[in-house]
């Protein structure tokens, strides 16, 4: 590896640590000394059981996952999980209160952004129960279809008695997040979730996992994440279920649930140790290098802290470029991520000389998702202060060059 490589500021698959592809170079060709590549070996090795111990065993320690809670690898993505969490908490619900009619069951959905927008609308088309928006923030942006800002605690509006309560903590697309400071107005509102009980809050992380503390982790039902944004390559997903969410789905299907296919069962995963069926074992492998290199550099509060400084660069020199007329920020101040900066480039043209201006210097990916446009920058955990250091001065260089 040189330092020549390109910067890929890319939203996933995304940029992983140079030592980590290194390492996995190794391990593709000897895999623990065994002289088999991971990706050859079976999956019911002591070897590899072990690494997925250890890949547990990080996540948990780092995230300070409770033991209320399963940690489970599956596959799909999380937008495979738009419709996991539909089925095994429509199960859930119906063991609970199997006397219930489907119109009588209802999901709360959060709307903040694209992800969040594509789940509620998979539930929809699931069926099973009615879909309730608590809040749909486009209807809160000038032109009532952007998802530009996080909307008021008090326009949110759950159900007395949900199924679910979906919500997506990082907006890839749209560039929009959930503050994790609980006094923020832009922070999930968890005083007004409806009194008592468990809640079966779901939240999708795949954007923001392992890059800062989870709040109120232990009040989640299901957290899941895929993990070619901060972990690996695309194929593995991660879920962090509570054990009460745990259900037995074939129960469920007798009483009337939407029957739940086998490898979508939290149950059937949980009981086979993520071994269910081949995982995806180059993925899990590749993570369990990223995640032992996080606790060596200290873990999510390592991360939380890098992050934040990263951000901070960015949205200043987006600022700075905003007052000389370069750019235009696609999301209100207060509820941009800190993980993807979405941003339009003002003038004739101006966004393709940005782009290629970039690509000159060796910093890639930076097209916005094509649904939005713009550019968007991605400072995911392998991207370096450093390398946020020259995105930074080349939006300040572009920004003076075309005032």
């Amino acid at each position: 590896m040189t330092n020549e490589r390109p910067i890929n500021f890319g939203a996933g698959p995304s940029a992983l640590p140079e030592t980590v592809l290194e390492e996995a170079c190794k391990g593709l060709l000897n895999f623990q000394g065994t002289g088999i590549g991971v990706a050859e070996i079976s999956h019911r090795s002591k070897e590899f059981t072990s690494l997925v111990a250890s890949l547990e065993s990080n996540i948990r320690t780092q995230l300070d996952v409770p033991p209320t809670h399963k940690i489970i690898f599956t596959q799909g993505g999380g937008t495979g999980q738009f419709s996991a969490v539909v089925l095994n908490m429509l199960a859930r619900h119906h063991l609970l209160h199997p006397d219930l009619s489907d119109e009588q069951r209802v999901m709360d959905y959060v709307i903040t952004g694209s992800w969040s927008k594509k789940a509620e609308t998979e539930a929809k088309r699931l069926g099973g129960a009615s879909v309730h928006i608590v809040v749909d923030a486009s209807t809160k942006s000038k032109d009532s279809k952007s998802f530009d800002a996080i909307p008021a605690h008090e326009d949110f509006d759950f159900s007395a008695d949900p199924a679910l309560i979906y919500y997506c903590e990082n907006e890839t697309v749209d560039g929009v997040q959930f503050s994790n400071d609980e006094q923020s107005s832009t922070s999930f509102p968890f005083h007004l979730l409806p009194a008592g009980g468990l809640w079966p809050l779901v939240a999708d992380y795949s954007s923001s996992f392992m890059s800062r503390k989870i709040p109120r982790i232990a009040d989640h039902a299901v957290i899941f994440a895929g993990a070619q944004k901060n972990i690996g390559p695309a194929g593995l997903t991660i879920l962090i279920v509570r054990h009460d969410c745990i259900v037995d789905v074939d129960a469920a299907a007798k009483l009337g649930a939407i029957p739940v296919p086998i490898t979508m069962s939290y149950k059937v995963n949980a009981d086979a140790g993520s071994l269910y069926n081949t995982p995806s074992t180059l993925s899990i492998y590749i993570a369990g290098l990223v995640l032992e290199r996080s606790k060596q550099l200290g873990g999510v509060v390592y991360f939380e802290s890098l992050n934040g400084r990263k951000a901070q660069k960015v949205y200043a020199a987006l600022r700075e470029g905003e007052t000389k007329g370069a750019y235009r920020s696609k999301v209100k101040e207060g509820s941009g991520s800190w993980m993807n900066v979405v941003f339009d480039v003002l003038g004739d043209n101006a966004e393709s000389r940005f782009l290629a201006g970039a690509e000159a210097l060796g910093m890639m990916a930076l097209k916005g998702h094509r649904s939005v446009g713009g550019v968007r920058i991605s400072l995911y955990n392998a991207i370096t202060e450093e390398q946020t250091d020259r995105i930074v001065a080349y939006l300040k260089d572009f920004a003076t060059q075309n005032a």
